[in-house]
């Protein structure tokens, strides 16, 4: 194996776990703004007002977008399987 094709390997295996990520990490931080601002604004500051509707936000992403998460992983390790004898 190359050099080059180690770097290509690695490069899309961490593009793979950004896109798998990146929904569930922005709802996260979408709701945790919004929950500071709505703490800041009413000068409320308990912890279950900005745990629970992360928790609930990052649940209901994941089970909406879970079988698009598998789809694209089954589908980067069919190919990173397909691809060891053309890279040996």
């Amino acid at each position: 194996m190359s050099p080059e094709n180690a770097i290509d390997i690695g490069r899309e295996a961490i593009m793979m776990m950004l896109m798998a990520s990146a929904p569930i990490l922005v709802t996260g931080l979408i709701v945790g703004l919004l929950t500071g601002i709505f703490q800041a604004v009413t000068q409320i500051h308990e912890q279950a007002i900005s745990f629970i509707p992360k928790i609930v936000a990052v649940v209901l992403v994941v089970s909406l977008l879970l079988p698009w998460i598998i789809n694209k992983l089954v589908q980067y390790s069919t190919d990173l399987i397909s691809g060891i004898p053309t890279t040996l």
